[in-house]
This record gives C-alpha cells, structure tokens and sequence, in this order.
C-alpha cells in the first residue's frame, strides 16, 4: 500500500536489517530474469502519445472496467496481510481518517500509468519514489528502523494489486485466455519499474504470481495493522447522512472484495468465504450489474482519464474489455490464472 501523497521527509533512513532475499536471479524461486515485452500500440498520429501502455495492451482495455473498485479493495485485504509493509503506511500517515483520500490517490495514480501521456507517468512514478525514498517505520518488536523503499516491501505491493486487478476481472466475466492474462502480468513490469523495482526480478506470468505468494506466505500475518485495516473495511466511517447507503451499498462491496481473495488470506484473517464457485458466480454477477452503467457515464468521474486519453489519441482507441483482440494474446508461457479458485494453483508454503 504505496504511499501516494506527499508527506514530509523523515531523516534517518536506516538500511540494514532487512529479509535477505534469494541470490537467484529475482527475488523469490522461479523470478524471471529478463524484462518484459512491451505492449504494442494501435497506428496513430505521430504527436499522439500512447503512454506506457497504449491500446493496444491489455492493461488499456482492463482497467476501464468498473470491477476495478473492487479489486482496489480487495488489495488491500491483501497487502494488510504484510505488517512490515504496514507499518510503513500506518506509522506515516493516518490511514483511519483518510483511507478514502488514499484509494482516490491510488486509483489516480493507476489511472494516470494507464492512460496519460508518457511524461504525466514517469512524473507521478518519480513523485512516488520521491515519497518513499524518505519515509522509514519502525519494528516495535525489535526496534529496527527500515525504509518503506525496501525492493521486498515494493513487490508485494505491486503483486498484491496486479494479482487483485487480474483476478477479480477475469472472475467477474471478463473473457482473457490464458496468454492474454499473461501478457497482463508481464505489461505491469512497467508499473514496478515506475516505483522503483527493477522489472526483471518481478513476476512477468500468472504462474510466476502464484509463486511469488507460495514463497512469501511465511512473512505474511494478520497482526494489528491488518486487523485495522480489516475493520475499516467492514465498517468505514462516513458523514451521518450516507450511514444509510453504507448499510445498503458497502456491505455488498467490501464482503464480496474480501471473499474475492485466496485462501492463504481467508485463513490468516481467521475468517470463511464461500465455496471459490460461489464467489465467481458472486463476482460475475456485481459486474454484469456494474456494467450496466453507461461506460460513458462512469469514465465522467474525475480526473476522467479515459475520455482524456481517447481525446488524444481518436475514438477508436475507446477501452473494449468484453471484446479483447487477438493480437493482445501474443504470450505463450506456462502462467494461468485460475478463473475459478481466485489464483491458488499452488500448494501454499516455501517452495522445497
């Protein structure tokens, strides 16, 4: 859960201390070792600037789709899990009283990596790293001092949402086959190089995901951090006036976001979800409904990244998920992302 608003800069950075990672190539067994292929763009006007990932990727035609709230939420369930990453937010900032100010931020942010100009996201990805390259947290156990910088720390954040992202959609209805789910996963190499992680040691396949998770489980705990967060969730607070829709609306969202997740999550929250079949059909359900809402009355809402972008770039390049290309399958690899069992392909625990 990167930070995405300035804060002021804490002097003291203290490196050292932290989870010693595997001398393979990548962070964790199986991490690829080369970068990403780029995503190609549609032909378009030569001043035209697709961004960094153009319509012609996958990541274009997803993340229009109005499922992506859910997933947001469903992140982070997921990266609360984590209380070395944790305390890096909640010892910075105060997550309690302006947990919807950072999920606008987020969203924002991921809007701007996805549809703005070249330049508008290598800014927002150098603001970030400004942010974190000051910012450290505090062991209370050990009385450890760590930067929110860390690599490690910065990959399950951006796991936790690629994997939330890919899973809720694909869940939700939306028809990826296999290759395009990967091609998915190896196009946000470019959104871990933006906050500062090296792409070549971040997963670039469903499959390289599922290993990711296989091996960091052990550091994972619902400790005092996830527990608030998981409070939040369940029951935010708003302004007395929209107590009404919060019982009516959020307590579809946040429980549907939180079954969402992989069982490793749903076992350390201490808490069931139904059957992985249920939830899909759960999950399919809310974005057939979502979907209903004219596209082009959902991409009103600011900053109105999409309409900006097809603006730029012609209508043609309007966002059609439902509908994905042929040309986007262009992977072939051993990744799968598990339409029906949210992505646990594997046994949990640290690989033999």
């Amino acid at each position: 859960m990167d930070e995405r608003d300035e804060r002021e800069p804490r002097d003291g950075h203290v490196a050292g201390g932290r989870r010693d990672l595997p001398a393979e190539a990548g962070p964790y067994p199986g991490a690829p070792g080369t970068a990403g292929q780029s995503a190609p763009g549609t032909s378009r006007a030569a001043s035209a600037d697709p961004g960094l990932f153009g319509p012609g990727s996958v990541t274009w035609q997803l993340h229009s789709d109005p499922m992506m709230w859910i997933a947001g939420i469903r992140a982070l369930y997921l990266q609360a899990l984590h209380p070395r990453a944790m305390r890096g937010v909640t010892q910075n900032s105060d997550f309690r009283n302006d947990a919807w100010g950072r999920l606008r931020r987020t969203a924002h942010f991921v809007g701007t990596i996805s549809y703005g100009t070249t330049e508008a996201a290598e800014r927002a990805g150098a603001r970030v790293r400004r942010i974190h390259r000051h910012l450290t947290a505090t062991d209370p156990a050990t009385g450890e001092r760590y930067g929110v910088d860390e690599p490690a720390l910065l990959l399950w954040v951006h796991c936790a949402e690629v994997d939330s992202y890919l899973q809720v959609l694909r869940r939700s209805g939306i028809p990826l086959t296999d290759a395009q789910a990967d091609r998915y996963v190896a196009e946000h190499r470019e959104g871990a190089r933006l906050v500062g992680l090296d792409p070549a040691q971040v997963p670039d396949t469903a499959a390289g995901l599922a290993r990711y998770f296989a091996w960091v489980l052990p550091e994972l705990e619902c400790g005092p951090e996830a527990r608030d967060v998981d409070a939040f969730l369940r029951r935010p607070p708003v302004h007395p006036l929209l107590v009404p829709a919060r019982e009516l609306l959020w307590r579809q969202v946040a429980p549907l976001a939180y079954q969402a997740l992989p069982p490793f999550a749903h076992a350390l929250y201490g808490r069931p979800a139904p059957a992985p079949e249920t939830v899909t059909r759960r999950l399919t359900t809310a974005g057939s409904l979502l979907r209903r809402i004219p596209a082009r009355v959902r991409w009103q809402l600011p900053p109105r990244h999409i309409l900006r972008a097809m603006a730029r770039l012609g209508a043609d390049t309007r966002p059609t998920p439902y509908t994905l290309p042929d040309g986007a399958a262009i992977l072939d690899g051993p990744g799968r992302a598990q339409r029906g069992d949210g992505g646990d392909s594997t046994r949990w625990g640290r690989p033999g």
